[in-house]
């Protein structure tokens, strides 16, 4: 019987299908998982509109404090020349009782800012105590709380600003007292929401089953898981408060003389529309620019925190 002779034969690599994962997708697996923050912060890098709000943010800031102190001017100095177009001496030109306008904008800048940081701040605090305590506690505690704000927010908001006003000597403390004695509620409404989706999840029931306070929860377990929502409100809070204080200072409720803000800087500038427009264009063009700014980096960061845009 003859011998069969077997034949192999030759099989190219190209003809087999690896089984499981490859060996680049297992490397990127392996690569260093990137933290929750620092996801959040590439995510904002990569929002051109927001790192321009954070940059025309940081240049306002600066100017409002660097030009009042090295400017050889002073925002409250009368020069004797009234109502000059700007120019190389007087960059945004002067007022009728021949004050530098570049100075005043910048002094102005930092009463504006300062208003609007406070107020912001005081509603975060305010509101964050608030919403914990009442999504946190629950039940007719929660009830009572909810009923007051609801209250309150249905009195309209610039009435009751400026009631306060009216009653109250015009000022830098009134302005921020009225702008603050209802703004909080709707960050209160916001971190309460918060936090009655997070006050059940395991590691807050693991915190009560060891005997932590109530204090305790708030301040480790629940405002840092509501950070985000916390941060883009407070970041949408400064521009209304900005806006809401130049507008009522336009109306001639702001600070009092001779202190500039941009309010009182615009509602003497529309005085003089035809004959100075310069006078309004300056404090008018850098609240837009503050708004716009702020509603920037508040956009960037909501995009950023969302985590249905999460990859």
């Amino acid at each position: 019987m003859a011998k069969k002779e077997w034949q192999f034969e030759k099989i190219e690599p190209e003809k087999f299908n690896m089984v499981g994962m490859k060996q680049d997708e297992s490397e990127k697996l392996a690569d260093k998982s990137v933290s929750f923050w620092r996801e959040v912060f590439l995510r904002f890098s990569q929002n051109k509109l927001a790192i321009f709000g954070i940059i025309a943010l940081v240049i306002i800031a600066l100017l409002a404090i660097f030009v009042p102190v090295f400017s050889p001017y002073s925002y409250r100095e009368q020069l004797g020349i009234y109502n000059a177009p700007p120019s190389a001496s007087h960059w945004f030109g002067t007022d009728d009782l021949g004050r530098d306008v570049f100075v005043r904008v910048w002094q102005g800048a930092r009463i504006s800012l300062f208003i609007g940081i406070t107020a912001a701040v005081i509603d975060l605090i305010i509101g964050v105590l608030w919403g914990s305590i009442s999504g946190l506690a629950g039940g007719r505690l929660d009830n009572i709380m909810m009923r007051i704000a609801d209250v309150l927010s249905a009195v309209p908001y610039l009435l009751v600003v400026i009631i306060l006003l009216v009653v109250l000597e015009p000022g830098l403390l009134p302005m921020i007292i009225a702008l603050s004695i209802t703004g909080w509620i709707n960050m209160a409404r916001i971190v309460r929401g918060e936090v009655l989706s997070i006050k059940n999840q395991e590691y807050v029931l693991a915190a009560r089953t060891l005997g932590a306070s109530t204090w305790h929860l708030i301040r480790k377990h629940l405002v840092p898981n509501a950070l985000g929502a916390i941060l883009v409100t407070m970041t949408l809070t400064i521009p209304s408060a900005i806006f809401t204080e130049s507008f009522l200072s336009y109306l001639g409720l702001g600070v009092p003389a001779p202190t500039a803000s941009w309010g009182t800087m615009a509602s003497e500038g529309n005085k003089a529309l035809t004959s100075a427009p310069w006078r309004l264009f300056f404090p008018a063009f850098f609240i837009s620019l503050t708004i716009f700014a702020f509603n920037a980096v508040g956009d960037g960061l909501r995009d950023a925190l969302d985590p249905k845009l999460r990859k």
